[in-house]
Order: C-alpha cells, then sequence, then structure tokens
C-alpha cells in the first residue's frame, strides 16, 4: 500500500505521479562556507514526511532531493488520528518495506549510534513515532508492544482528549493527565520512549514533565508569545521544558500566523528566535511537519488539502487557523535546515548555537531518553 501523511491523509508515492508531490525544485545554493557547514553539521528534523513507496524504489529525482536535506535522521508520525491497532500496525510493516528497499539511502532508526552511522554513511534515519493513542486502544502495556517494533517516540494525546491525557482542542477545564495516563508515562519510561508533548494542552504538557522521570520534548509547535494559538506553547510550558532538559523544535504551520496568509521565513524566525530567548540555545529544534520534498502548489493539490482541511474541521480536530499548506514561504524546499542556519547566522547567532537547533540538541534528547 502507498504511505500516507500520518495527519493529513494525502497520499505519498503511489500519488506522486498524479502530481500530490512536486517535482524537485533546488533553490540558488547558498554560499560555499555556508554549505560546507552545512554538509559538516548533524540536522535531525523532529517531525517531518518523507515521500516513501513500499512497492517501489524512489525515483533518482527524489533520492537527489533527500541527498539536498543534509538530513542524518527525522522523525515520522505514523498512525494518524484515529488510526486502528490493525491499521496502524500496517503502516509500520509498509515504513519496513519502503526502507527495506532503499538500504543505500534509508535506514530505520533505534538508538543514538544508528543517527551516528546515518550521518557517517551518508543515510538518512527514519524516528518511528505516534501522535495519537487509538491504537493502544486504552492498554499502557501496548506501549512495550510497539516499542520494540521500534517506535521510538510516543504522545498521550492529540488535539482532543484521550483515555491519557487532554490535548489543545480540549474542553475547560481540562482534565490534564490521567491515571491510565500515568502509567502510560512509567511504561514509556521504562520502554525507554521519548515523550512528545506536541499535541498536548498546558495542564497535560505539565502533568506529564511532573511525572516522567526523563526529558520530555514538543517536537513541533510554536510560541503562544508570538501568536496566541492552541498549537503553540507558553512561555511557562517551554520554561518548564528546559528546566527538564527537553528540546521544541519549531513547525511549518499556519499557526505561527494564524492562516491569515502563507507563513514566511520572516514568521518562522520570530517563533525560532523567542524560543531560543525563552527556553535558551540547548532546547530548541527544527520541527517542520512538513513534507521533506518541496510541497507542490498545483491547482489539483491545493484542492485536495483544502478538502482533507474540511474533513478535519468537520470532524473537530482542526485546531483553529487551519487551511494553508504545511509550508513556509522561503523553505518550501528539501534543505530548509541550510536556509534556516543561513537566517540565524545573519541574526548574529553563533555556529555552535546554529550546530545545536540544527541537531545536536534532538540527539541530545534521544540519548537521554533512549540510553
Amino acid at each position: 500500500m502507498p504511505i500516507a501523511l500520518a495527519r493529513r491523509q494525502i497520499v505519498l508515492g503511489g500519488l506522486a505521479a498524479a502530481g500530490l508531490i512536486s517535482a524537485p525544485a533546488f533553490a540558488a545554493s547558498i554560499e560555499e562556507r555556508e554549505a560546507a557547514f552545512f554538509r559538516r553539521a548533524l540536522v535531525i528534523n523532529g517531525n517531518l514526511v518523507p515521500p516513501l513507496d513500499d512497492k517501489n524504489r524512489l525515483p533518482e529525482e527524489v533520492v537527489a532531493e533527500f541527498r539536498a536535506s543534509g538530513l542524518s535522521a527525522l522523525k515520522v508520525s505514523m498512525g494518524g488520528s484515529g488510526s486502528s491497532y490493525a491499521d496502524t500496525v500496517e503502516e509500520l510493516a509498509a515504513y519496513d518495506r519502503a526502507i527495506a528497499l532503499m538500504p543505500d539511502l534509508l535506514m530505520q532508526v533505534r538508538s543514538v549510534a544508528d543517527i551516528d552511522l546515518c550521518k557517517r554513511t551518508n543515510r538518512i534515519g527514519i524516528i518511528y513515532s505516534f501522535e495519537s493513542v487509538e491504537m493502544h486502544e486504552g492498554r499502557p502495556e501496548r506501549v512495550a508492544e510497539f516499542a520494540n517494533r521500534g517506535v521510538k517516540v510516543m504522545q498521550l494525546s492529540y488535539n482532543l482528549p484521550s483515555q491519557w491525557a487532554s490535548g489543545v482542542m480540549s474542553p475547560a477545564p481540562s482534565h490534564g493527565l490521567t491515571d491510565l495516563g500515568r502509567q502510560a508515562v512509567a511504561s514509556m519510561n521504562l520502554n525507554r520512549v521519548a515523550i512528545d508533548i506536541a499535541h498536548a494542552d498546558d495542564k497535560s504538557s505539565l502533568d506529564i514533565m511532573a511525572a516522567s522521570r526523563r526529558p520530555v520534548s514538543i517536537t513541533h509547535a510554536g510560541c503562544k508569545a508570538v501568536h496566541d494559538n492552541p498549537r503553540n506553547k507558553t512561555d511557562a510550558v517551554l520554561k518548564r521544558l528546559a528546566d527538564q532538559g527537553g528540546v521544541v523544535g519549531i513547525f511549518e504551520l499556519s499557526f505561527l500566523n494564524g492562516g491569515v496568509r502563507q507563513p514566511t521565513i520572516e514568521d518562522y524566525l520570530a517563533h525560532m528566535t523567542h524560543a531560543l530567548r525563552v527556553a535558551g540555545e540547548d532546547h530548541v529544534g527544527i520541527g517542520s511537519d512538513a513534507i521533506l520534498t518541496a510541497f507542490d502548489t498545483s491547482p489539483e493539490t491545493l484542492e485536495a488539502w483544502a478538502a482533507e482541511t474540511k474533513r478535519r474541521k468537520d470532524a473537530g480536530i482542526a485546531a483553529p487557523g487551519e487551511g494553508p499548506p504545511p509550508f513556509v514561504e522561503g523553505l518550501n524546499r528539501s534543505d530548509r535546515a541550510a536556509v534556516i542556519a543561513h537566517e540565524l547566522r545573519k541574526r548574529g547567532y553563533r555556529d555552535r548555537t546554529i550546530e545545536k537547533v540544527l541537531g545536536l540538541n534532538f540527539r541530545r534528547w534521544f540519548r537521554e531518553t533512549w540510553a
């Protein structure tokens, strides 16, 4: 089966021929010093969708985009909102098959050593993760089962309340982390699964960080102080996250500015630099929540995107401001990390800080949670 976007269900691979992913389009290269720095850096994206196919090897032009990305690893979300146990097991198997077809390009990541190996061998590691919890069917013991399948990052709620925790769209007053959720947190700690609170509301975020014995991260979000949206995090949550060793990855979604227009690189950097000021340079990364390749803006693709957005709104799982496609103007390219590095340097950030943002912070978090 083709592999689908976890949060949007727009199919990759099998629908490429129909125009649902763009042809490679590399923008002008950055100057050589920047390019050399980018090649040296370890680059990890906290949430990204790779265009994979579990039936055929990827075309060379798509492989070229993977290579141009500079990535050593990316986390991909599986088991989208509402996915059943059976559907999620099949999706995991599909990713296994897709990676097996491209051993010269891809490998599944189960340890920090795997990420380092990807960097040394010029491959891209795929880190399996969950956003929702329906596949667990309310059973914390399922955490161990999926961890053994290589799911290395998990959340406890999507946008709506779950049996384990409340999401960013939960009605007030929020119930926060439940007793069953505390069991799930303990199981994630025991099974060396990294905990992600990207879709948890403030109460659940703080409850989860208090309950976990290992650092908790926000793999893809924005900053509420820059734009007030449920999918963006308060300074209080960011500060608590930094205090206990987590990382916040800044995303490329419409919540950067509320969907009034397509977000720009200036919108993106406003959130990233705010996070750097509040959480500190050891606790900020990149978590695009976009497609690795450039998003195709053809009328057919935009029509499909609008239909999926309507479905999410009708189902009550969409956050305010959903609508514009998942990309930032200026970052709609596979080598987005190089652009972010360049923009941070223009704003006076040192190479060491930029290296941390590009991947060293996420690497450190994985080391501390998976060890």
